[in-house]
């Protein structure tokens, strides 16, 4: 099964529902990864409004 990202959050997920903001709507073609590790310290991740750990997609249409 392939890997799924949400449109709203842009969070990889494999499961059908965003464990972040509980959404239903994904898309699978992405643009770009960004691997968040300790959000709360990163600087990228507080400017594009990541707030938990994971793996991003930096743009998906």
């Amino acid at each position: 099964m392939a890997r799924k990202v949400c449109k709203n959050c842009k969070l990889f997920v494999d499961k059908d529902t965003c464990p972040i903001c509980k959404g239903h709507q994904f898309g699978d073609s992405f643009k770009g990864r960004i691997f968040v590790l300790k959000a709360e310290k990163s600087k990228i991740a507080k400017q594009l409004n990541m707030t938990t750990d994971g793996e991003y997609a930096i743009k998906s249409r």
